[in-house]
């Protein structure tokens, strides 16, 4: 049964809240090329390679999941949100439309409360807070208890580059000692709570009585058609795959196969440093990977594939980085064809496209509906089909899904930490969260000459014509 929030806290959220509204206030006045300074120093205070190395080794050494040596790459995604922040507007005018009569006008959200989850507790807080100073926002973050002092840290750095600057330190501020009850409590008080984890948390957001962002559940499933680079088609699958031991829900989980390639695409990817395992090894690793009422097993969540088969019972060489399963059922039932959240991939194999389209509705209906999915194809056709095809929120093309599918430098999708998965996946929208998120915006309008089309243009062929 869940514990009652207490006295003491509910007046520390109170006390965070009312210094939060205390510091936006000091900073209401602030124009454009003010708040841009602010995220600009905030990107390279959090984003400077020594910073981040450090405060994200410290995520993954406090949380004992992820890839210590890999973790300070998701430096990256700093670099791009300030960029993208950087391009857009977000103080007073920030979009005219003369024909129609339109002006919009930005003005900050608020408060906002932002969810921290164990994956990314050193990522999600700058990502968060560049966007939010961009529209002069305040932010109390709520780290996940497995990783509480690293966000802590990053928000220290990120007070202090506020101090520095002559701008209030509690337009950030971090929840110290973070309960569920009082994690609750701070959603019912913030103006917007961003929701970046599990579904209980993304559910509590939406349960909350104010606006909320919240992300779904990951099962990232691609497509290997016929006309594939299979050379790159494996090393991207790796490169998703590994990321950070496959902590995050956009590493590719499936890859659905065209039945003329699936043998040469099998080898690449064992070439690429994947592991295959029997029919034995896959049965110990079902195991591993979920108890016996289907839940997962924190155990082998994001960590090295030899610390995964180690765990299941049987031992693989040191220079594999991932875990292949050939898989040809799916269902509820069949776990492999579901979220995996670690360096595990289940390979199906398609008699053609039309079945590989079936497959991945098939995988869709197992979980993940609304994240993402990818195609590696030449063919336009198909890859519009199975765009058309999938029930999620973005497709990428020829690209490593979790490096990807949240904004690249060699794409046009927005930055971001957090994946809106649209109505599919429970969320309000299926966008990147990013810079239009952190606002509210005010609708100007003006007189035009009237747009009004003629009774025969409206009803086309059914004017005139006898009620139905």
């Amino acid at each position: 049964m869940a514990r009652e929030l207490t006295e003491a806290e509910t007046a520390t959220v109170d006390a965070m809240i009312a210094r939060a509204r205390a510091a936006m206030d000091e900073i209401k006045d602030y124009d454009q090329a003010q708040v841009d300074r602010l995220a600009q120093a905030l990107g390279w205070a959090c984003g400077n390679e020594t910073t981040f190395l450090r405060i994200a080794q410290m995520g993954v050494d406090e949380s004992g999941i992820g890839d210590r040596a890999g973790r300070a790459g998701k430096r990256f995604k700093i670099l791009g949100v300030l960029r993208d922040a950087l391009r857009g507007k977000s103080v007073g005018v920030i979009e005219q439309d003369p024909e129609k009569g339109l002006t919009k006008i930005a003005k900050p959200a608020g408060v906002i409360a932002s969810l921290i989850p164990t994956t990314n507790p050193e990522l999600t807080p700058p990502v968060t807070g560049i966007y939010a100073i961009k529209c002069k926002d305040a932010v109390i973050f709520s780290p996940h208890p497995r990783a509480r002092q690293t966000t802590f840290e990053m928000v220290r750095v990120m007070r202090e580059t506020l101090a520095k600057l002559g701008a209030p330190r509690d337009l950030f501020q971090c929840v110290e000692h973070p309960s569920i009850p009082m994690t609750e409590y701070l959603m019912s008080q913030a103006d917007l709570t961003m929701a970046t984890g599990g579904k209980p948390m993304v559910q509590a957001a939406y349960s909350s009585g104010k606006p909320a962002y919240g992300v779904g559940a990951g099962n990232a499933t691609m497509v290997i058609d016929e006309d594939a680079d299979i050379t790159e088609a494996a090393l991207n699958s790796r490169l998703s795959k590994t990321s950070d031991f496959g902590s995050g829900c956009s590493a590719d989980g499936n890859l659905v196969i065209h039945a003329k390639i699936y043998d040469a695409m099998r080898a690449a990817l064992i070439a690429e440093g994947g592991y295959l395992c029997s029919p034995e090894e896959k049965a110990l690793l079902a195991k591993a990977l979920w108890k016996d009422d289907g839940s997962r097993r924190v155990e082998t969540v994001a960590i090295a594939a030899q610390a995964i088969a180690e765990f299941a019972g049987f031992i693989i060489p040191d220079d594999r980085k991932f875990i292949m399963v050939e898989q040809d059922e799916i269902g509820r039932e069949h776990k492999f064809s579901g979220e995996k959240l670690c360096v595990v991939m289940a390979l199906y194999r398609a008699a053609d496209f039309d079945d590989a389209l079936a497959k991945v509705r098939a995988i869709y209906e197992v979980g993940g509906k609304g994240h993402s999915c990818g195609i590696y194809s030449f063919n336009e056709d198909h890859i519009l089909r199975h765009a058309m095809n999938a029930p999620v929120s973005r497709v990428m093309v020829r690209q490593p899904q979790s490096k990807a599918n949240a904004g690249s430098f060699s794409n046009g999708m927005p930055m971001t930490s957090s994946l809106g998965c649209g109505i599919w996946g429970g969320n309000i929208t299926n966008e990147n969260v990013s810079l239009k998120h952190y606002m509210n915006v005010t609708w100007v309008a003006r007189p035009i000459p009237e747009d009004r089309p003629s009774d025969a243009e409206l009803f086309g062929e059914f004017y005139n014509t006898e009620v139905m």
